[in-house]
């Protein structure tokens, strides 16, 4: 089953003519193509917290319209006879103009290995599914698929991700315009590598921003240029270079999302001066305080690269994730890919593309989400209760939550005690270049909803030294 972008506005009314417009353009755009099997109307009025009614007479509307087959013990499907449109070929970002490289303080912090605040709840890998979708590879797959292949990634997988981009983040892309890379790290270091071979790139950041992206972006090519971020994510106002890296979706670490007002002024700035914006679609599986938000790609093509990973659905150690570009660029990284390394290994991208088309992959991320929705909630609530005094930031998505501290509380002291107590934390402090409030970000996808309240008041006592009863 299909898991669906679908945004709907609750203050207009017509809930139900909402989705059946949502998913009738996704059908005519080609975002759901032919066959695909949609939720169940149960689960998808679960997921957009709707009456199952609602999306019952959506689905009803759009079978007799002709777009959805309906059928006892298949589901509802998008029907074989709907035409998609093929997806215009777009030109090619120019390459960033040369310029002299901008002094920065962003630090460059030792690698850390294991455990993050951005890691997921690895005990629910779908061992089961995953071992299904090798076997079956192992099975049908023919030898000769085992040999040096495509180093931009084996067509089926390209093909189901290219499906799922369209479908679930809005994304404006075909397969041949995506190279499967080992995670986003890798894909961000190939882009980069490719603009900056015969100029240097200008990459402005957000500030703050991961401390463990600023030596591998500098190693890939890029001056780094760290621009502030506020509560409506990255200050376009402040912007200078010839790119930009931003994560529109949920930024790390303060868990903000990028305004409307503020996707607009980028795409301004993007095309007024011919400027390329690398979009890490980070943590946009995870949103659980309202409708989702589409990716910038999908908003211009000709100017967005989109990089994304299985690391925070599936497991960071498949080293999955793919590349969207224009049409040059993307043939660009994939020529980079195959000087690099000749590719990804094929048996885990068709066992990931077996897992697209058979609905596992929707099916798990469904799951995921009631979870770690579930295991934030805890963790906020307990926050409140016992020390209402630290401040959550952020918007209800993702894997972390940002934690800024009251006075007197250090940071550094504040994420050790709270790693001390089995939480995943990290002080924000290394992450910043300007100035800012005393704050940690801690990961919840590993602290069951059950544990979030001894956690929370053992930190309340080591911090301040108060018994608690």
């Amino acid at each position: 089953m299909a898991d669906l972008h679908i945004q709907i506005n609750r203050d207009k009314g017509g809930i139900a003519g909402q989705i059946a417009s949502e998913l009738r353009d996704s059908i005519r755009g080609g975002r759901l193509t032919p066959g695909t099997r949609l939720p169940a109307t149960r689960d998808l009025a679960t997921d957009l917290q709707v009456s199952r009614g609602v999306v019952v007479e959506a689905y009803e509307q759009l079978v007799a319209e002709g777009f959805l087959v309906s059928r006892v013990g298949v589901g509802t499907q998008v029907t074989l006879k709907t035409a998609s449109r093929a997806a215009p070929r777009q030109k090619t970002p120019p390459r960033p103009r040369p310029v002299r490289r901008a002094s920065s303080a962003l630090a460059s912090a030792p690698p850390y290995y294991g455990h993050r605040p951005t890691s997921p709840d690895l005990s629910h890998f779908p061992r089961e599914r995953w071992l299904a979708a090798v076997r079956h590879v192992l099975t049908t797959v023919p030898s000769e698929a085992f040999d040096y292949g495509d180093p931009g990634g084996v067509p089926e997988l390209r093909e189901e991700l290219a499906g799922y981009l369209r479908r679930v983040r809005a994304a404006d892309v075909r397969p041949e315009n995506l190279v499967i890379v080992g995670g986003v790290a890798q894909g961000l270091s190939l882009v980069l590598h490719v603009l900056s071979r015969q100029r240097p790139v200008r990459l402005a950041v957000e500030d703050p921003t991961s401390h463990r992206q600023a030596p591998l972006l500098r190693r890939a090519g890029a001056h780094l240029v760290p621009v502030p971020v506020d509560e409506e994510g990255l200050d376009v106002r402040k912007l200078s270079g010839d790119a930009v890296l931003v994560t529109p979706a949920h930024q790390y670490p303060t868990g903000v999302v990028l305004s409307p007002p503020r996707r607009a002024a980028l795409m301004e700035w993007a095309y007024a001066g011919d400027r390329v914006i690398l979009e890490d679609d980070y943590d946009a599986e995870f949103r659980f305080d309202r409708d989702p938000v589409g990716c910038l790609q999908g908003l211009a093509p000709d100017r967005v690269i989109l990089s994304g990973s299985v690391s925070k659905a599936l497991a960071p150690g498949l080293r999955l994730g793919w590349v969207a570009a224009p049409p040059d660029l993307a043939e660009a990284v994939r020529r980079a890919r195959g000087e690099l390394d000749l590719g990804s290994p094929v048996v885990e991208q068709y066992a990931l593309a077996h897992f697209l088309r058979t609905g596992g992959y929707d099916k798990h991320l469904r799951r995921m989400r009631r979870e770690y929705r579930r295991r934030r909630d805890a963790l906020v609530r307990a926050l409140a209760e016992e020390v209402p005094e630290v401040r959550v930031k952020g918007i209800d998505a993702g894997l972390h939550v940002y934690l800024e501290l009251p006075a007197g509380w250090d940071e550094p002291r504040a994420a050790r005690v709270a790693q001390e107590l089995g939480l995943s934390a990290e002080p924000v402090g290394p992450m910043r270049e300007s100035a800012g409030p005393a704050a940690v970000v801690v990961g919840f996808a590993r602290l069951p909803a059950h544990k979030a309240l001894d956690a929370v008041r053992g930190l309340k006592v080591r911090m301040s030294g108060q018994n608690v009863d």
